[in-house]
């Protein structure tokens, strides 16, 4: 199991959980977490032991952004990790979810703050929880900067328009209630719960038919742009194979004889 001195990696059943672990900076973008988060999306991936994914943060805050004083010019921790970036210059936009999607659902747990380059990592994930007491924002303008992570492109596509602009122009913070109900987040559970309504959430994914989940996954983020017909028929290519696999047979005898189905990924 991989991981880096900020980024963590545990399993809890056939969830994969990436914990950023950079508490004193609010987990603020480094390095060795980008480097951590890509490897750990990889993983998920390669492992079909691996059914979800829970993406959380330490210290009671889920990520501040960047790091600004290393672009400031004051220098990034772990510049061991520098020849890993060197050799794929997309590795950035892989580990924040701008360039790759992970097969498998990702279930983001917030507590704190959630700000910044933050925000835009959580517009990667499919399915997001938040304690009660959680900041959202882009604050990249009011600090002169562009929220280059994806959000002028993604955001619009999840909220309202008008939502997702003030968000982007006004810089301002947002509390887990208020990202509630424009749709950023699905759920607000009290301070401290936020992971454990993750892998709640996991588990009840992880006990449904894997095939058919990553296929329903892909189906709705490839059809997203789709007119209706396109995507319907998209939908039909996508969806009838997952008819003839074995967890497909095996649901159904699960059904019928009243008993938790065993899916093989077959």
């Amino acid at each position: 199991m991989g991981g880096t001195e900020h980024l963590t990696v545990q399993r809890e059943g056939a969830t994969l959980v990436l914990t950023l672990n950079r508490p004193e900076a609010r987990n603020a973008l480094s390095l060795p977490m980008l480097v951590g988060l890509y490897d750990g999306w990889l993983e998920a991936d390669a492992d079909d032991s691996v059914r979800s994914i829970v993406l959380t943060g330490a210290g009671g805050s889920f990520c501040s952004g960047m790091d600004l004083k290393a672009l400031a010019g004051n220098g990034m921790a772990g510049e061991e990790y520098r020849d890993r970036l060197k050799a794929d210059p997309d590795l950035h936009w892989k580990a924040m979810l701008r360039h790759h999607r992970p097969r498998k659902p990702v279930i983001a747990a917030v507590e704190g703050y959630c700000v910044a380059g933050g925000t835009e990592m959580l517009q990667g994930t499919d399915i997001r929880v938040a304690g009660e007491s959680a900041t959202f924002g882009l604050f990249e303008v009011k600090r002169g900067l562009f929220p280059i992570g994806g959000s002028t492109v993604r955001l619009q596509r999840q909220i309202p328009r008008t939502h997702a602009l003030e968000m982007l122009l006004t810089g301002r913070p947002y509390s887990a209630p208020e990202a509630a109900a424009i749709g950023l987040v699905g759920h607000v559970v009290p301070d401290g719960t936020a992971l454990d309504k993750a892998l709640e959430i996991a588990e009840q994914i992880n006990s449904c038919g894997p095939l058919a989940v990553e296929a329903v996954k892909a189906s709705v983020y490839a059809t997203a742009e789709m007119t209706e017909s396109d995507g319907l028929a998209a939908e039909l290519t996508r969806g009838w194979p997952v008819f003839d696999t074995a967890d497909a047979k095996e649901g159904a005898r699960a059904f019928a004889e009243k008993r938790p189905p065993v899916y093989k990924r077959a």
